[in-house]
């Protein structure tokens, strides 16, 4: 067998074979994929490492790439857009992020066969975005009023949708209560003792809160969302929220492990008190708002994140604006600006670079090429993995 396929094996080793197959499977699809579920492999992708590790340390949700993007309620009950998955972050060069992120621009590119001067024209715009905002110099935000095409229409849907159509999607109603809906698409059935230790956490942690009648527990149940994460455990928890059945709450519980970087990080990483901990201090560093119920906390001896569960819908597909060439030039310009947003947020925090520096990077006219080089490469190397993966796949080397 071979190094590439025992890595992916040994990475995911442990983690809940019902999902885990369902993150083998999704896999198996497409390099896009591919990518997404393989953050650990990442720095072993990059050919110019020593180049790409001149540029200025930036703090990193470590997993950038186009679906990791997507409109979210803030805790302050406000719609934003901006990165919202922060389960690898850690302290990286900001060549590693913008590489990533191009890589899965090429990829997701080759799927819809873009020709090549289009996929270049892409990558384009969302560079000249990025070291434009870097230049300036000032992290701002998007929201409704501030954004256009494809990302203020999502910020419309989630400003706009109605918490019962929300529920309704995710649960049925039983009298006046609601259970959740287990579909196998998004949610899976939590046994008995499952159910028992979530109910039996959120109690705990209830009596912490200002109104803990909020997070009556109704139901529980084990969430299918993303690719890289899939397998590690995760909860979709339906609690009362602000009245029986209609104003009923979702909370997402994931299990917070080690970032998939941490064996490949040069940089001089924080102490943090637990893995919660870290994800939850950089999902505030790194966002204009932080996404509503955000906790670190701990179940059962182990680490958790406590947010408001996101949809999957708010995210952005690539796929589904590939057909219109302004709207994906519109996505790239956001997305561009969001990411150089995120690193002057946490500029000068624990070791990273100072604003300053980040500034005379977006001057520098040399790093465009560098990354459009490296990302290129990223992309053939990655594309050759995914077909050796593929294989191993179809002769069933990932079967339990």
């Amino acid at each position: 067998m071979g190094k590439l396929i025992k890595q992916i094996q040994q990475f995911n080793a442990g983690r809940e074979p019902e999902r885990l197959a369902m993150k083998y499977r999704n896999m198996r699809s497409s390099a896009f994929v591919y990518l997404r579920a393989t953050c650990h492999l990442f720095p072993g992708q990059l050919s110019e490492l020593k180049t790409l590790a001149k540029a200025p340390a930036v703090w990193s949700c470590g997993d950038l790439h186009l679906e990791n993007f997507g409109s979210y309620k803030g805790d302050n009950r406000l719609t934003y857009f901006d990165i919202n998955d922060f389960d690898e972050s850690a302290l990286i060069p900001a060549s590693w992020d913008l590489v990533r992120l191009l890589t899965s621009v090429r990829l997701a590119c080759a799927d819809l066969k873009f020709k090549p001067e289009r996929v270049r024209q892409l990558i384009d715009v969302l560079l000249a975005a990025y070291f434009q905002q870097l230049r300036h110099g000032s992290a701002r935000w998007l929201e409704r009023d501030t954004a256009s095409g494809p990302v203020h229409e999502l910020l419309a849907t989630v400003e706009q949708r109605k918490r019962k159509l929300f529920l309704d999607s995710r649960s049925v109603k039983a009298g006046k209560k609601r259970k959740l809906l287990i579909d196998g698409k998004k949610a899976l059935a939590a046994n008995k003792v499952q159910h028992a230790q979530v109910g039996e956490f959120i109690e705990k942690f209830a009596k912490r809160q200002s109104a803990p009648e909020f997070y009556e527990v109704l139901d529980v149940a084990r969430r299918i969302a993303g690719n890289g994460s899939l397998g590690v455990d995760r909860f979709v928890v339906l609690v009362r929220g602000k009245g029986n059945p209609d104003n009923n709450y979702l909370l997402d519980l994931k299990q917070a492990v080690p970032s998939a970087l941490t064996t490949s990080l040069t940089l001089k990483q924080p102490i943090w008190t637990s893995e919660s901990e870290r994800v939850v201090a950089l999902t505030r560093r790194a966002q204009a708002v932080p996404v509503a119920f955000l906790h670190a906390v701990q179940m059962s001896g182990r680490d958790y994140v406590l947010r408001d569960l996101q949809p999957s819908a708010d995210r952005v597909s690539f796929e589904e604006k590939g057909s219109d060439e302004t709207r994906l030039n519109e996505l790239m310009l956001a997305i561009g600006q969001c990411t150089a947003w995120s690193h002057l947020r946490g500029s000068g925090r624990q070791r990273s670079a100072i604003a300053d520096e980040l500034v005379a990077y977006g001057g520098d006219p040399s790093w465009p090429k560098e990354l459009r080089k490296a990302s290129a490469a990223c992309a053939d190397t990655i594309d050759a993995q995914w077909q050796t993966f593929a294989a191993a796949y179809d002769d069933k080397a990932f079967e339990s």
